[in-house]
């Protein structure tokens, strides 16, 4: 679906249509395993016009969401998408890449060199300047007071999305690392393609991002970095998919500890199960008005509890961090 506009989000709040289009065609951009990337150029020199211009408001408290792409991010964003204050960008890897230009971890804007890591030295001036800009842009033409930013990866950013946003509130979801293991392989097979002799999924283009994951990320792992030189050759999507898993986890339970003021974590299931109190909860930790009924009203109507996924076979190499990950996160 576009811009994850459904009949459900239509018919609670009409106005909010205007936010998500918004979104799709100016600020997040088509990355490369999608349609319409025709429209890039159009984004880029969007985001070139508004790096100009002055910085109008202040940008306060901006929301990112972050964890394990296929664990429940993208609901999360889009459920709150619908408080009356929001506006949500859904994977805005096209902004991001306009402020920074070694972000691009799966090559959909650049083959140049990329960073999983970006630090505090990284957010220069001009970073900090282009990132309030397009933000402050955002918000004038969302018709929005807060942002929320599903960008997963940038788990791994926090020192340098602080630098800019030091008012910053995060939230970090999880899920059973089974369930997330198979989604990410689905959406291989649903959306990898191959193009002009290169492969585009999951992991990038020509496996780009799970490249850089095994030689900046999981090199910091003691009990994975031994295998690295194996993993640059891994083909099945289910090992790989569960190394991303442990490593991210990982990074935000020790963020948790890092930053406890800043960041909320979130359980998918806990999300879905018990949607009420657990949005309360979230709304609380984010100073959102919750005194917003439609809003609720969406969140007990959207999140239903998830089907839980069987085991899947792992390399020997991973099955003892990937099941005390999962115990230190709760899941038996």
């Amino acid at each position: 679906m576009v811009a994850q506009l459904d009949s459900s989000y239509i018919r609670t709040r009409p106005w909010k249509i205007w936010s998500r289009i918004i979104s799709y065609a100016l600020f997040e951009g088509r990355p490369a395993t999608t349609r319409g990337r025709w429209i890039n150029p159009l984004v880029f020199a969007h985001f070139a016009v508004e790096k100009r211009l002055p910085i109008r408001r202040k940008i306060e408290k901006p929301v990112f969401i972050l964890g394990t792409g296929r664990s429940g991010t993208t609901i999360l964003g889009v459920v709150l998408s619908m408080h009356r204050d929001v506006g949500f960008l859904n994977e805005p890897k096209a902004l991001w890449h306009a402020v920074h230009p070694d972000e691009d971890l799966v090559g959909s804007y650049s083959q140049s060199r990329a960073k999983y890591r970006l630090s505090a030295s990284d957010a220069t001036d001009d970073v900090i300047q282009s990132a309030h800009r397009l933000y402050n842009a955002y918000l004038s033409v969302s018709f929005a007071r807060r942002v929320v930013d599903k960008y997963p990866e940038l788990i791994f950013r926090i020192p340098f999305v602080k630098k800019i946003f030091p008012d910053a509130k995060f939230l970090f979801l999880t899920r059973n690392g089974w369930d997330t293991c198979h989604s990410i392989v689905n959406w291989s097979k649903r959306l990898g393609v191959k193009k002009d002799n290169e492969t585009h999924d999951w992991w990038g283009v020509n496996q780009r991002k799970w490249h850089l994951l095994i030689n900046e990320i999981v090199m910091e792992h003691n009990d994975l970095s031994p295998y690295v030189n194996e993993m640059s050759a891994w083909t099945q999507q289910s090992d790989m998919a569960a190394v991303e898993w442990i490593v991210t986890m990982r990074e935000g339970l020790s963020l948790l500890k890092q930053f406890p003021n800043d960041i909320q974590h979130v359980k998918y299931e806990m999300l879905c199960s018990e949607p009420q109190k657990t949005m309360e909860k979230i709304t609380e930790f984010l100073e959102l008005d919750q005194n917003d009924e439609l809003f609720f009203q969406y969140v007990n109507t959207v999140l239903q509890p998830p089907d839980v996924k069987n085991a899947c076979s792992l390399n020997q190499k991973i099955v003892n961090p990937f099941f005390e990950t999962m115990r230190e996160l709760g899941y038996a």
